[in-house]
């Protein structure tokens, strides 16, 4: 089926036939395909029509196999286009070397790696993982979407997967891990705008509120002589994104480092600027400064909970440098060994917050508690023998809380 459209040059022709069509035609026309060539693509059609159908629903049904038949075209088209930049004698090329069902296969595959990136820069929002079985259904209304449909989604995903990536690769850089920030469900750009300003202030941590606060103030003690750079060590592939938001902090600085801004207010109450900053969750740091000098602060870590496995799972995460949870997710609870074994542990921060924030009456049998269980625990949880976390984990699960 054609339609006219007008040119420049007169009257042309656009092909709207599937791009497999027009590759087959463009081989058979310049002796590219041969009838061997035709034969097999005949033979291996209703074989893959069949499995096709078989995977997204039943191969019994007719319509099942029309379906089939348009999803089996549809995904050879969008493998041939894509591997051979629209050029006909290269795709004609690709189906003379290699077989009907490989190129059906090639155009599924590019499909499942698209739908298994990233649509979100929060990390909460996504599973940085391949494709899944749930996501079948997904696959099944993508099969039959256009080549352009394609390369748009493609390009938007890609410049989400780049800006959570470089986001990893600055958060690593100032000790911060995958799973902190996707316990945080922290915001891509965010984490990117902090850890420039970070970087800016020559710190080497992802910073907590009130890191952020001197770091801040630092840099408006420079004024206009602060210059927000790029890592040198920053892959290559990751620059234009860093650069993207970079361009975002720059024109942040403006209010950032005017003495006259309250930061608090800034960054916490105005709409333009809430959420586009991330700053670490420290319970020894952050519980609000106003309410640390009483036991609001202690009250307000605990969330009221006085049994030993809530203060244990608090007092163990604090010591690791963690959010301060009196209760933990399985994966939050594997997350925490981890970072425990790759950067260590230090119970004086434990013991620190608990002599300056816990009721007085109560800190002695506290500190006993924790001493008594780091007795017990640290040589499991630092065990590098125990790789799988079993050990590990089983000890939580027996002391902490772990849900």
């Amino acid at each position: 089926m054609t339609a006219r459209a007008a040119t420049r040059s007169g009257i042309s022709l656009f092909d709207a036939r599937p791009f497999f069509e027009k590759a087959l035609h463009y081989g058979v026309q310049h002796g590219i395909i041969d009838q061997a060539k035709l034969d097999a693509i005949c033979q291996d059609a209703p074989k893959g029509m069949v499995q096709i159908a078989r995977y997204f629903g039943t191969e019994f049904l007719r319509p099942e196999l029309e379906k089939a038949k348009d999803r089996m075209v549809n995904l050879v088209s969008l493998y041939l286009e894509h591997s051979s930049g629209g050029d006909l004698r290269i795709a004609a090329e690709s189906l003379r070397d290699h077989s009907f069902l490989s190129r059906s296969k090639g155009g599924s595959d590019m499909l499942k790696q698209l739908i298994a990136m990233p649509q979100h820069s929060h990390f909460g929002m996504h599973e940085r993982a391949a494709f899944s079985d749930e996501q079948i259904p997904l696959l099944a209304k993508w099969s039959l979407r256009s080549y352009a449909d394609y390369r748009t989604e493609l390009a938007q995903r890609s410049q989400v997967a780049q800006v959570v990536d470089a986001a990893l690769w600055l958060a690593h850089a100032l000790g911060m891990e995958a799973e902190e920030l996707e316990e945080a469900d922290a915001d891509a750009e965010a984490v990117v705008r902090t850890a420039l300003l970070a970087l800016a202030a020559k710190r080497s941590e992802m910073p907590d509120w009130v890191a952020l606060e001197k770091l801040l103030a630092a840099l408006r003690k420079k004024g206009t002589a602060v210059e927000i750079a790029v890592p040198k060590k920053l892959p290559e592939h990751l620059q234009a994104a860093v650069l993207a938001v970079r361009e975002s902090v720059q024109a942040d600085l403006e209010k950032l480092l005017d003495p006259a801004q309250n930061l608090r207010r800034l960054l916490r109450q105005t709409p333009a600027f809430m959420g586009r900053y991330f700053w670490r969750e420290d319970a020894l740091n952050e519980v609000d400064q106003h309410e640390r000098a009483t036991s609001k602060a202690w009250d307000k870590a605990t969330g009221g909970h006085d049994d030993e496995g809530s203060l244990l799972t608090l007092l163990l995460c604090l010591a690791a440098g963690s959010t301060a949870k009196t209760l933990l997710t399985e994966k939050g609870a594997a997350a925490l060994i981890r970072k425990i074994r790759k950067s260590g542990l230090k119970p004086e921060l434990a013991q620190q917050f608990v002599l300056e924030q816990a009721p007085v009456q109560h800190q002695g049998n506290y500190l006993r508690l924790w001493k008594s269980f780091l007795e017990e625990a640290l040589p499991t949880l630092q065990s590098d023998a125990d790789y799988a976390l079993h050990d590990a984990l089983a000890l939580l699960r027996r002391e902490c809380n772990v849900e």
